[in-house]
């Protein structure tokens, strides 16, 4: 934010030239009341402590040096805060900021090259990704997109568990799926999968020129054969479904990591190794375990079985090793909510791993999606075959409606996802509302040009410097305002990993923009006043669709 930037360096020079340090906790912030000026700071009450003097007595010394023509004025109210009225002058330039660095206005480098992984959905896969998925998706994606903007060095990837009890029972429920087809009287699997989907597979196993070692022969023979290709068909096919479910998402993993891999290439017993070095692992009653209790877990947890078989904490803490031997400084895991007792397991093994959990590990929670149809909740299970996927609502309501729904909240906050109002091409819906905001800017540039009045092209000129001393209604400075808040919002998304608070904003901008439209002509003012306001929305367009870029959403410029 141009405010908090300037100030905190006007500031900082004023406490440094009277002697005193500039203090690590000092704060700049607009108020929430506008009575009391654009921006208020706590700087005098944190060096009163310190220098044992009156708070307000320092903030008198602070603001008598205060000497800009960005300042109208400077109040010392209440303990000692500091309330700052900067110029229109000031506000007006923000517009000259944004314009000139167009699709880069509020990118930082607050990051400073960081390198971060962020792992999301993540999904078994035994069936279709449904529409809980699409928020963990729509997070994680939008998540990497404001690392990057703010100068992290971001790999996304996508942890594929086609290894464990998940992936045989998908391998049965295919397997037996086909022997009815061929009406062999089997036993029905205990907790199988049950959609349409499973007979799909089976059909497409029982084809044998479809899948290689298929046929119905192969069910003629050892039946463990069969099984193998079952779940190997089945966990192809359906990676095959999600990854092409993502792409029409337009979320992107560079990386597809395999658990099976993990063994295949010895990572787990290298992690295994490692802990056991330092005696945090050990053998008893034939099964190896780890003394997660050395980390405040109530119990120590097993990581190989006494039959040799894996626990998901054994594949899960080599997979985090692996994470952390290539090299990320900070590991980002998107899970459900129904995992949150498992996070400080977790963040005891990262520990263990020799890493700081507070600063080298962050589990973001998704809470679940209640989908509505007509105002009723739709009832969704995987394992009963009962659920609507993410394919199916992505078609009903495009990728980008629905990527804006599920950033519409704090992701740790249920959300009711209304498919009548996601589809409505009407202000009652929050996306059409934001991209509403941009594609009105959009036609009144058309109809500027379409009149033959002059128009922004290209960065701004002196002349239009002069220009925007006409913005000085309070409509004016609050939207101006606003704009500037943009580069600080996407930091204070990127720093608590939240990208809901941009999309908020975005909601804020927009109805600011619209209210402001209803107010003050553009086309019809006077020549001057008309190229202020042009310019104006032209910033106020640009800010938009770097937000929805941000979010993966488009901008359209006609609706």
């Amino acid at each position: 934010m141009r405010a908090t930037r300037f100030l905190t360096s006007l500031l900082s020079k004023i406490v440094i030239d009277l002697g005193y340090p500039w203090p690590d906790r000092a704060q700049l912030d607009p108020p929430k009341d506008k009575q009391f000026g654009d921006m208020a700071c706590n700087v005098a009450m944190l060096l009163a402590k310190d220098l044992k003097k009156n708070p307000r007595q320092v903030a008198e010394e602070i603001r008598a040096k205060v000497d800009t023509p960005y300042v109208d004025k400077v109040e010392v109210a209440g303990p000692g805060f500091l309330n700052f009225f900067l110029s229109k002058d000031f506000w007006q330039k923000g517009v000259l900021d944004i314009l000139t660095a167009g699709d880069r206005y509020g990118d930082s480098d607050l990051g400073q090259g960081r390198k971060v992984m962020v792992e999301y959905v993540s999904a078994n896969p035994t069936g279709p990704l449904h529409i809980g998925h699409g928020r963990g998706a729509a997070l994680g994606d939008c998540l990497a997109r404001i690392l990057r903007r703010t100068g992290h060095e971001v790999s996304t990837e996508y942890y594929i568990n086609d290894a464990g009890r998940q992936m045989m029972l998908l391998g049965r429920s295919i397997w037996y799926r086909a022997m009815q087809s061929l009406g062999r009287d089997v036993a029905e699997p205990e907790d199988y999968y049950k959609g349409e989907y499973i007979k799909d597979l089976a059909g497409e196993v029982l084809a044998g020129d479809i899948v290689a070692g298929g046929g119905a022969a192969l069910f003629d023979g050892p039946e463990q054969a069969a099984l193998d290709i079952c779940q190997n068909h089945g966990v192809d096919k359906i990676m095959a479904g999600i990854k092409k479910d993502l792409a029409d998402f337009k979320v992107e993993h560079q990386v597809w990591f395999s658990e099976k891999s993990l063994v295949d290439q010895g990572l787990v017993e290298r992690t295994f190794q490692s802990l056991a070095a330092r005696d945090l692992a050990y053998e008893k009653d034939g099964a190896l375990w780890f003394r997660s209790t050395n980390y405040g877990d109530d119990k120590d947890r097993v990581l190989r079985k006494q039959n040799g078989d894996l626990t998901y904490f054994a594949s899960d803490i080599a997979y985090h090793d692996d994470k952390y031997q290539r090299g990320f400084d900070l590991v980002v895991d998107i899970w459900g909510a129904d995992h949150h007792g498992y996070v400080s397991r977790m963040q005891g093994a990262v520990k263990a791993l020799g890493q700081d959990p507070e600063e080298n590990f962050k589990v973001i929670l998704v809470q679940l999606v209640n989908l509505l149809e007509a105002g009723e909740q739709v009832a969704m299970s995987t394992r009963a075959g009962k659920f609507e996927t993410l394919a199916d609502v992505v078609a009903e309501t495009g990728a980008d409606a629905a990527r804006f729904i599920f950033l519409s909240r704090k992701s740790d906050s249920h959300l009711d996802f209304d498919l009548e109002l996601v589809k409505k091409k009407s202000m009652e819906n929050p996306v059409y509302y934001v991209q509403y905001a941009h594609a009105r800017i959009c036609s009144v540039l058309r109809k500027a040009q379409e009149a033959g009045v002059v128009t922004p092209d290209g960065l701004p000129s002196s002349q239009d410097v002069e220009t925007l001393a006409l913005l000085d209604t309070q409509e004016d400075l609050d939207l101006l305002g606003l704009l500037d808040q943009y580069p600080d919002t996407m930091e204070a998304a990127a720093k608590s990993l939240s990208p809901h608070l941009l999309s908020f904003y975005l909601r804020e901008l927009a109805q600011v923009l619209h209210r402001y439209y209803t107010v003050n002509p553009v086309i019809s003012a006077e020549a001057g006043l008309r190229q202020a306001r042009l310019l104006l929305l032209s910033a106020v367009a640009q800010t938009v669709k770097n937000g929805l870029d941000a979010l993966g959403v488009q901008a359209p410029e006609r609706m």
